[in-house]
């Protein structure tokens, strides 16, 4: 049987308006909170329970794990916090998926516009993804949505192309 390595990229929920704060520092809306709880209960009814987890240091980023994690019922240290993924492009969040322990096989990310869209169009296998999720990634995702891409070879080998985008799945 071949191993399936699975990446979950999900765009954070609705953050609050910057207006005076920071963008770092910007936490959920009571909209996007209602969107996580919901996106933990998608990814677990999915079975896309992840083994680890890269989160960006962003105060709306954290509040979506914690309210995703919830909803997967998996323990907090499977997750690490990283201002790398906060100010990541494509390459350097391909990097960090590349890096992760070959003894993972179900990676969530949660991070930012439009680096998860992005980086999941360049991953995607054009001829192998579904056309309707790769054409979704290509114009950007909203919040609290997540995409799915699948390949046999080790997050080690992943290069752009080489992994099938399944689904990318909005919130309701």
């Amino acid at each position: 049987m071949t191993t399936t390595y699975q990446l979950v990229l999900l765009r954070h929920a609705k953050a609050e308006a910057a207006e005076s704060l920071a963008d770092h520092l910007r936490p959920l809306a009571l909209d996007g909170r209602r969107q996580a709880t919901g996106v933990g209960a998608a990814l677990r009814d999915a079975g896309l329970v992840p083994e680890t987890v890269l989160v960006s240091s962003a105060v709306r980023t954290r509040q979506t794990w914690d309210l995703v994690r919830t909803g997967l019922e998996v323990p907090a240290e499977v997750a690490t916090l990283s201002d790398a993924v906060y100010d990541a492009g494509v390459r350097e969040l391909l990097e960090l998926v590349r890096a992760v322990p070959e003894s993972t096989h179900r990676l969530l990310v949660v991070g930012h516009e439009p680096t998860v869209s992005q980086t999941a169009a360049t991953l995607a296998d054009a001829a192998e993804s579904d056309p309707a999720a790769l054409a979704r990634v290509r114009a950007g995702v909203p919040t609290a949505t997540f995409s799915v891409l699948e390949s046999a070879a080790p997050f080690a080998a992943w290069a752009p192309g080489a992994a099938h985008l399944r689904a990318v799945v909005a919130p309701a």
